[in-house]
């Protein structure tokens, strides 16, 4: 008995770090992968570019070097254990997802995925990755947004998953990609803050039955994390030294205001790409939890290329313009470690 009371005070004593190095850990990534279009025409979108014969001169060769590149990102990231949550953004099909979950090099990692087509014009959509034995899917849907003020703009649903991870909690998960900046910042604005109050409402609904539950949005949102849509509307808070329940709080929001970003415009590096996690999770003395230092923007060289218009590095896109360079994309991914 006195050992056993020894060894706890000297594990209650731990420097914070030193005692997560003895629990176990989770990965979940969020990558927008560039344009990830199969071959094969859907009479009800626009995807005629990105077809054989098209004007990008896309075709299956190509098709199969976007898989490579895919499977070998998300293979890197998660080094010797593979990411058990991967949210993908800019997806056409579930065509495309079975081809790259078992033709790619994540054939061997046997990934499921959760996707739903959905109203986009060019057809593309988000989906989630998962890893079974860590995320035993309960619940799934896309929830639809429907914009009064720009009837005729049909843009991404957003996908919701919750399921169990190890020690039997539920995580609840929302995958996004708001609506793109074309047309202006400004101009677009107003249907991004409308995105995110139809997350915030969602994400409300999860909080109002459990204030604690364990909460990650994690997609291209196309703004950042110091605008209106994400601190204000989502309600996405700078990471905090005491984090409350149900408040949601931006890991990027520090790498974004030390100008680090998964998105390179005009010479500037900005955090598009964002992952956002709940107060519970936030709190190391729940079962599962992270911190800030956990939240990184995977910057591998083989991800990069030199910048000759605005010099350093930039991400190695698929296509510049209208030019295939056959690179990987014009994001990098984010990521977080969940530990237990």
């Amino acid at each position: 008995m006195k050992i056993r009371i020894v060894m706890w005070l000297l594990l209650a004593f731990l420097p914070a770090n030193a005692q997560i190095s003895e629990k176990k850990s989770m990965r979940i990534m969020c990558y927008n992968v560039e344009n990830y279009f199969d071959c094969v025409d859907d009479s009800a979108t626009l995807d005629e570019e990105y077809l054989p014969g098209g004007m990008r001169g896309w075709n299956y060769q190509k098709y199969e070097q976007k898989q490579a590149n895919i499977g070998k990102v998300i293979t890197a990231l998660g080094g010797w254990e593979p990411p058990v949550l991967v949210g993908l953004c800019e997806v056409e099909s579930e065509r495309a997802l079975r081809d790259l979950t078992g033709f790619s090099g994540l054939k061997s990692l046997k990934y499921r995925f959760v996707h739903y087509e959905s109203p986009d014009a060019r057809g593309v959509d988000v989906a989630l990755l998962y890893q079974p034995s860590g995320f035993k899917v309960l619940n799934s849907k896309p929830i639809t947004v429907l914009n009064p003020a720009f009837p005729e703009s049909k843009t991404r649903d957003i996908l919701y998953a919750s399921g169990k991870i190890p020690l039997g909690d539920t995580l609840h998960v929302f995958v996004c990609h708001f609506p793109s900046r074309l047309g202006g910042e400004l101009e677009s604005e107003e249907k991004r803050m409308f995105v995110a109050s139809v997350l915030r409402s969602s994400v409300d609904s999860v909080f109002r039955l459990n204030p604690n539950a364990a909460v990650v949005i994690m997609g291209d949102f196309n703004d950042y994390p110091d605008n209106k849509s994400m601190l204000e509307v989502l309600g996405a808070l700078p990471p905090d030294t005491k984090p409350e329940a149900g408040r949601l709080y931006n890991l990027m929001y520090p790498l974004h205001k030390a100008g680090r970003g998964s998105h390179k415009h005009n010479g500037e590096w900005g955090a598009l790409d964002q992952i956002i996690v709940s107060g519970g999770l936030l709190n190391m003395k729940q079962k599962v939890f992270t911190t800030t230092a956990d939240a990184q923007i995977f910057e591998a060289p083989f991800l990069l290329e030199e910048d000759k218009s605005f010099l350093g590095k930039q991400p190695a896109r698929t296509y510049v313009g209208m030019t295939y360079k056959g690179g990987f994309s014009d994001h990098l991914p984010v990521f977080v470690d969940l530990w237990y």
